[in-house]
């Protein structure tokens, strides 16, 4: 192991100069390098033991073949995911070509196994991590995936991916140290969830992006494409239609088939995707027999839209899978580098003004609960009032969050009926005036500036569209100003990236171990990177210092408790008006499908990962050409 004897020359030559207990030191670490791991895991021990022969989640046996048939929205001009979020609509599916370093367990909590790499190695204060690659990984062109190829993915995402530019921020170098060893310099110790972000890294052929396509034209990685990229992964592009269809096809040399994290997984010969830009049609589509299965966001088409012959025939079933691996923001987000949404009380009014109980009871027949925290649904939700080693980290930021989070619970205002609305109205004018706004001839204008409030409220789902307009005459019974605008995923996301909107509607996946994300949500650096996920804008100092308490935590203990600090301090700054959740996946599929017995606790569905084509089954409901 060359990196190995490197490390310990280097550290014989330190011993020399330094005293004895430096020399200890150096020789400790220089151990720690060979202590090469098969996963990695944020805290506590690792479920599968080096060697384990599959997921428990799985069928190793599963049937081969067969097409999964999915829906996509949108359109699609682009398969470079190196710029994703910056130029193009990026096509779905660019994961079943492109492989990382490590994958994750669907039963474990922050659990990573080896993919394109074999072993990793830390050392105890996590200031480095260096990853082995398997001998046998290759591209699909037979060349073997190299330390140089994982170099230049880095480099490329980090330069130029704001999100993974952020997510890599305080990655200071990459470098080569054996003939299949990547090491990955830190710029310091203590950051543990550092060495899992950098096994999540998508890995690309150095080779192919620094060729030439078939026309002779020099490929460049900062600019969209349809042409296809090379991959080292289970599928390779068949066939596709820009904005309408891709088909996946499966690898029939795929050099991973038999890893013990890839067995009876990824069991179907195709994988398509067919997009549609409206969800009413796609509804349609999959009535139709075009579609196989469907996961459905609408609480309306649940309850109205699934009463059609194949589901009382039972060729279609319909099924809620338990979301237990994630929690969620979703909510009314303001752009608060508008001066009209900079003060709080003037959010605050907003969510005054948002009835959710009478919209829950008219447009989603009851289904949904309030959103109440940035990680709804986990145990790193905060509740009541700080207390214990939460308080604790709250003191450190006293002087710079709203005092009233010391002495009283977050909470959305109850509505539901006339009475309720007419206070919580009463309540958001309140707030509006000692904000500076005042009435003037039925408008709400800028006591200082005369400055009418107007709003736009963005949406690119037309399905949308009736939560806006529901929102709509509660903001104007306050004198604003309210248009409600639709426009096509492109011109929606060009616009984010501009950061040229008032008030969209969207949504934070959290995992349950939060850690260097959220600096890309809510730190102040990413305000000001276009097409950062910080999309409201947030510059605090007091939650700048929570997230890196997030992240330099030593114990899930701690994990948890600072994050419940930083939901509430985000909570109390009123950022958002939070909107409703459900808790389980809803999906409809045609019923041709095997899966496990055991489902995965953290894996929702995951279809179509770990299922498979029954034939059985299909023959009971013949697939439409």
């Amino acid at each position: 192991m060359k990196f190995s004897r490197r490390s310990v020359l280097k550290g014989t030559a330190a011993a020399l100069a330094a005293p004895a207990t430096g020399g200890v030191a150096t020789h400790r670490a220089a151990a720690q390098a060979d202590n090469w791991r098969h996963g990695l895991s944020l805290f506590g021990d690792l479920k599968y033991p080096a060697g384990f022969k599959h997921f428990d989640y799985v069928n190793p046996n599963a049937p081969q073949g067969g097409v999964a048939r999915q829906v996509a929205f949108g359109t699609f001009d682009n398969f470079n995911s190196v710029i994703a979020g910056v130029k193009g609509n990026l096509a779905y599916g660019t994961d079943l070509f492109t492989e990382t370093l490590m994958t994750s367990a669907l039963d474990e909590v922050s659990a990573e196994y080896g993919l394109l790499a074999e072993a990793v190695s830390y050392p105890d204060d996590h200031a480095w991590v260096t990853y082995r690659l398997r001998a046998n990984a290759r591209w699909h062109d037979g060349k073997p995936v190299t330390p140089e190829d994982v170099i230049f993915s880095f480099d490329v995402f980090k330069k130029n991916s704001p999100q993974l530019g952020a997510y890599y921020r305080h990655v200071t170098k990459a470098e080569k140290t054996g003939e299949r060893d990547i090491k990955f310099t830190f710029d310091g110790p203590g950051n543990r969830e550092l060495p899992q972000i950098v096994g999540q890294l998508p890995v690309l052929p150095k080779h192919w992006w620094e060729g030439t396509d078939k026309s002779g034209r020099k490929r460049d990685v900062t600019q969209t494409t349809l042409e296809p990229p090379l991959g080292s992964g289970k599928y390779k592009v068949k066939d596709f239609a820009p904005g309408r269809t891709i088909v996946y096809e499966k690898n029939p040399d795929y050099w991973g088939k038999d890893l013990n994290v890839n067995i009876g997984t990824h069991n179907f010969e195709q994988i398509r995707y067919e997009y549609f830009r409206d969800s009413t049609v796609a509804l349609e589509a999959f009535k139709g027999d075009q579609i196989d299965w469907r996961s459905e966001n609408s609480a309306k088409n649940w309850a109205t839209a699934y009463d059609f012959p194949a589901v009382r025939e039972k060729k279609v079933v319909l099924e809620e899978f338990p979301i237990r691996n994630f929690g969620v923001m979703q909510a009314f987000a303001f752009n608060i580098r508008r001066d009209k949404f900079k003060d709080p009380r003037v959010r605050r009014a907003f969510n005054f003004a948002f009835d959710f109980d009478e919209m829950n009871r008219q447009l989603f027949y009851g289904q949904y609960t309030r959103v109440n925290s940035y990680f709804e649904g986990t145990e790193l939700a905060s509740s009541g009032v700080p207390a214990g080693l939460e308080l604790q980290i709250l003191e450190t930021v006293r002087d710079k969050v709203p005092a009233d989070l010391f002495t009283k619970p977050y909470t959305n205002p109850a509505g539901g009926n006339q009475q309720a609305l007419r206070n919580n109205l009463r309540e958001a004018l309140a707030l509006l005036r000692e904000a500076g706004w005042e009435i003037r001839d039925t408008k709400l204008v800028n006591a200082k500036t005369g400055e009418a409030m107007s709003v736009e409220l963005l949406v690119e789902q037309p399905a949308f569209e009736r939560v806006m307009l529901f929102y709509k005459p509660s903001l104007e019974r306050l004198g604003i100003a309210v248009s409600v605008r639709t426009i096509d995923s492109s011109q929606y996301e060009n616009r984010l990236r501009q950061w040229d909107f008032d008030i969209i509607t969207a949504n934070w996946g959290q995992s349950l171990s939060p850690g260097n994300e959220q600096r890309g949500f809510w730190g102040s650096q990413a305000a000001d990177i276009p097409g950062s996920r910080n999309l409201v804008g947030i510059k605090n100092p007091a939650v700048d210092a929570l997230i890196e308490r997030v992240i330099f935590a030593k114990s899930r203990e701690e994990l948890v408790a600072a994050t419940k600090a930083l939901d509430r301090v985000l909570l109390w700054n009123h950022y958002v008006v939070p909107q409703w959740t459900y808790g389980k996946q809803r999906a409809a599929r045609w019923d041709r499908f095997g899966r496990p017995e055991n489902m995965p606790k953290y894996g929702m569905a995951a279809f179509p990962t770990i299922w498979w084509w029954d034939k059985d089954k299909a023959a009971k409901a013949p697939q439409r050409s």
